[in-house]
C-alpha cells in the first residue's frame, strides 16, 4: 500500500510538472507560432498546414522539455517543502532521501520511457514530416499562391508575377511578368489572361500567357523585341523532392544501429542519452533541492540550472566529439552520464553521512 507520505510527495512533484512543462511547452510554441506565420506569408509553408506543424514542432519540443520539467518541478517541489518546514518534519519521522525516490519512480518510469519513445521514434517522424511539408510547399508555391493585386517574387528571385485578379485555380487575369536571364536580358510580358498546365515530367510546369505583349532586351540599350501573341508559355521547373530521411535526426533508429559512420553514430547515442539524462537529472534533482528552513523556494534553483547546462553542454559537447571520431565509439556518451551519476551520488552520500559512517568505522577498528 502507497504511504500518505509517498502520495503527497507525488502530488507536489507532479503538479509541478505539469505547470512547468505547460508554461515552457507554451512559450516555445509561442515562438514557433509567429515563425510559421512568417512562412506562411511568404509562401514557404502551406496556410492548412500551420496547426499539424506546430504539433509536429511540440512532439520535438517535449523530447527536450520533459527531461529540464521534470528537474525543475523536483527542485520547486522540495524546495516548497523545505522552506516550509515541511521536509525537516519528515525527516524526523524517518523519511531521508532516499526515500524520496520512491514515490518520484511513480512520475519518472512512465516520462522516461515516453521521452525515450519520442526520442528513438516520435520525434525523427515528425521532423521528416515537417521537411515533407516544406517541400511540398516550394513545389506547390507557383501560381495558387499569387494573390489578387500583389507582386509574386520567384523562388530565385529572378521573376516577379503580377496579377490583378484571380478567377480560379491557376487562372488569373490582367497579368504582368518580369523576368531577369543569367546575361542580363530583361524579359516583361503582358497580357490579358494566363493558366498553369502540367506537363508529362512531374517536375515542369507551363505558365501560359493569352492575348498579350512581350518585351525583351538590354536595359540602357535600343536593342529591344516587342512581340504579340495570341498564347506564350513559360516553362518553371519545380524543386525535386529530396528524400529528408538521408539526415541523421531524420533517419529511423534501425538505420542508425547498423550504421558505422561516426555522424550516425552520434546520433544514435543522443536519443539513447535523452531517456538516461531523465533519469540522472532526476537523481541529481533531490540532494540540489535540499536548503535550510525559511531560505526560500527558488535559493536552489539557479545551482540547478547550472548543473543542467553544464550536464547538456557535455552531452553536445560529446556529440560533435564523436561525430570527428575524437571520442570512441564505444564510449559514446555514456561518460557523459556516467560523470553526472556519481555526482547525484556522491551528493546524497553526504547528505545521508556516509563519510561521516566511514570515518567511524576506521576510527572503530
Amino acid at each position: 500500500m502507497f504511504r500518505i507520505l509517498d502520495r503527497y510527495i507525488f502530488k507536489e512533484i507532479a503538479q509541478s510538472w505539469l505547470g512547468v512543462t505547460t508554461v515552457l511547452l507554451f512559450i516555445l510554441l509561442t515562438n514557433q507560432f509567429a515563425r510559421v506565420l512568417g512562412d506562411v506569408a511568404k509562401d514557404k509553408l502551406p496556410k492548412d498546414a500551420i496547426f499539424q506543424i506546430i504539433g509536429l514542432t511540440a512532439l520535438q519540443y517535449l523530447t527536450i522539455l520533459v527531461p529540464i520539467a521534470l528537474f525543475l518541478s523536483i527542485m520547486l517541489a522540495l524546495g516548497r517543502l523545505y522552506r516550509d518546514s515541511e521536509m525537516p518534519a519528515m525527516m524526523a519521522c524517518g523519511v531521508g532521501n532516499i526515500d524520496i525516490y520512491r514515490p518520484l519512480s511513480w512520475l519518472l518510469i512512465p516520462l522516461a520511457l515516453a521521452v525515450g519513445w519520442l526520442a528513438m521514434d516520435v520525434g525523427p517522424k515528425a521532423l521528416t514530416e515537417i521537411e515533407r511539408i516544406g517541400m511540398e510547399a516550394r513545389r506547390q508555391a507557383d501560381l495558387s499562391s499569387i494573390e489578387p493585386g500583389r507582386f509574386t517574387s520567384g523562388r530565385e528571385g529572378n521573376a516577379v508575377v503580377y496579377a490583378e485578379d484571380v478567377v480560379g485555380p491557376g487562372a488569373v487575369e490582367n497579368v504582368f511578368v518580369q523576368r531577369r536571364s543569367d546575361d542580363g536580358e530583361i524579359e516583361v510580358v503582358v497580357a490579358e489572361r494566363g493558366e498553369q498546365r502540367d506537363t508529362d515530367d512531374p517536375n515542369l510546369r507551363f505558365f501560359v500567357l493569352h492575348d498579350g505583349r512581350r518585351y525583351k532586351g538590354v536595359p540602357g540599350t535600343a536593342d529591344f523585341s516587342v512581340v504579340e501573341f495570341a498564347e506564350y508559355g513559360i516553362p518553371y521547373r519545380l524543386p525535386a523532392v529530396k528524400d529528408s530521411n538521408l539526415r541523421p535526426r531524420a533517419m529511423h533508429t534501425a538505420d542508425l544501429i547498423s550504421s558505422s559512420q561516426p555522424e550516425l553514430i552520434a546520433e544514435l547515442h543522443w536519443r539513447i542519452g535523452i531517456p538516461l539524462a531523465t533519469v540522472v537529472l532526476a537523481i541529481l534533482a533531490v540532494p540540489l533541492s535540499r536548503s535550510q528552513p525559511r531560505q526560500g523556494r527558488y535559493g536552489r534553483l539557479a545551482i540547478g540550472l547550472l548543473v543542467f547546462i553544464i550536464y547538456f553542454n557535455l552531452l553536445s559537447a560529446g556529440k560533435a566529439w564523436l561525430e570527428q571520431g575524437t571520442v570512441p565509439p564505444f564510449a559514446g556518451l555514456w561518460w557523459v552520464h556516467a560523470l553526472m551519476l556519481s555526482a547525484g551520488l556522491g551528493m546524497l552520500a553526504l547528505q545521508n553521512g556516509l563519510h561521516r559512517r566511514i570515518f567511524s568505522f576506521r576510527f572503530l577498528r
